[in-house]
């Protein structure tokens, strides 16, 4: 999901339980827990190339804003358009504006070309991250777990003291620690809770560190056709930048409301889609 991967890749997709933790099921013969983790992620990798553009509606709330945007992703890039403030709909003047905005993004095709090269930039990076995990971690097999997707394999994860970062943005995964989750079925990632055990340096395009203690939580679901997406998203790092600025992460994200959209969809058809009115929840 596009619109989101410049904050998944900023925080590596890495990451309490939605659920009550149950005690382990029947338990698999033989589980390789490294092997099975890289075979998620490839999975998850090798789905972007069979993925469907998806409607959908994501709300989020940081330390100094609640938004709920309709997005639509198209050949072009995701469009959105923003339809609620603090869970409230817009103001006539408001809604207006963003009418005004979307016309003004379909006469100049300039921006949305450099948000789709941004997005294609930042999924690149995600993507790079994620094949790191399995040789930055040490992984332990916990137990075949009731959840969401039905049956879970929950993984825990601690640092590989001999993993060397190949950069400052692979340098976060040193000091993360924490479990995972894996469909059984479809051996994807379902979610991933994670929290910072020790302080770290990072990249990102500046220098500075993340405080021990800091959370990461990510969920994601099948919303259809074997699609996963990232529906829930919590972050609470704080740290500073460029070692004085006070750095802070407290962000939540929920996506629902799922749904196809045509295959091949330009950006300015979805303009017109959103003009016509959000998706009702």
């Amino acid at each position: 999901m596009s619109t989101r991967t410049s904050i998944l890749g900023l925080i590596l997709l890495a990451v309490g339980p939605a659920w009550g933790w149950s005690p382990p099921t029947e338990q698999p013969a033989v589980i390789d827990p490294t092997a099975l983790v890289r075979r998620a992620i490839q999975h998850r990798i090798d789905a972007g190339g069979s993925h469907q553009p998806l409607r959908y509606r994501l709300r989020k709330t940081d330390e100094q804003h609640d938004t709920t945007k309709d997005i639509i992703e198209t050949k072009d890039g995701d469009v959105a358009r923003l339809v609620a403030l603090h869970g409230q709909p817009l103001s006539d003047q408001a809604s207006q504006a963003e009418l005004d905005r979307l016309n003004t993004l379909a006469d100049h095709p300039e921006i949305q070309q450099h948000r789709h090269q941004r997005e294609q930039k930042d999924e690149d990076r995600a993507n790079r991250l994620m094949r790191l995990l399995p040789d930055a971690f040490l992984f332990r097999f916990e137990g075949l777990v009731p959840c969401a997707a039905g049956q879970c394999y929950r993984l825990s994860f601690a640092p590989n003291p001999h993993f060397d970062p190949p950069d400052l943005e692979a340098a976060v995964l040193r000091g993360l620690a924490g479990e995972v989750w894996i469909d059984e079925a479809q051996e994807r990632l379902t979610r991933l809770d994670g929290h910072l055990i020790s302080n770290v340096d990072f990249g990102w395009g500046i220098v500075g560190k993340l405080d021990k203690g800091g959370t990461i939580q990510i969920e994601q679901a099948d919303v259809g056709g074997h699609d996963w997406e990232v529906t829930g998203l919590k972050l609470n790092l704080h740290g500073k930048a460029l070692m004085v600025k006070s750095l802070s992460f407290q962000i939540t994200e929920e996506a629902s409301d799922f749904s196809l959209v045509p295959s091949g969809l330009d950006y300015r058809k979805a303009i017109q889609l959103l003009e016509e009115g959000p998706i009702v929840p």
